[in-house]
């Protein structure tokens, strides 16, 4: 099994900024990426609050099922240590990813402090970063 976890106000995608993060929402991304790797046993978990990020964080570290992260923390991607300590407390692999660019966006989108304690980091490729993302994830998982 492979985790997706999603931070604050991604469950808003599809009406939300639609120049910077399209207008497909989760829901239907998810629905066609479970299609494309029908291989792969995929759970999804979004929450606006942080603790309920980290509690889900460490739930899946806990889990022997659970093969990878892949983590869009969102708005905590620049100041969440907590979430940072989180990742760095589980032994499972995570991959941060953003749909859009983050070094190209504002100066204070362009530091993230969980990425420093992910496995990998993709940004800017869209939705279809989660997706390259899982393919790594499965790839470490083969490796080991």
């Amino acid at each position: 099994m492979y985790l997706i976890i999603n931070g604050p106000n991604l469950n808003l995608l599809g009406t939300r900024e639609p120049e910077i993060y399209g207008n497909r929402t989760f829901a239907d991304y998810l629905s066609e990426l479970r299609k494309a790797l029908p291989e792969v046993n995929i759970e999804f978990f979004q929450s606006n609050s942080e603790g309920a990020i980290i509690d889900r964080l460490q739930a899946a570290g806990a889990d022997p099922e659970c093969r990878g992260i892949v983590m869009n923390p969102a708005a905590y991607t620049h100041y969440s240590i907590a979430i940072a300590d989180a990742i760095a407390a589980i032994s499972t692999p995570v991959v941060e990813v953003h749909i859009s660019n983050i070094h190209a966006r504002e100066e204070y989108r362009r530091h993230s402090v969980t990425a420093e304690k992910s496995r990998a980091v993709i940004a800017g490729c869209g939705l279809d970063g989660y997706e390259l993302a899982l393919r790594y994830l499965q790839a470490v998982d083969k490796q080991q």
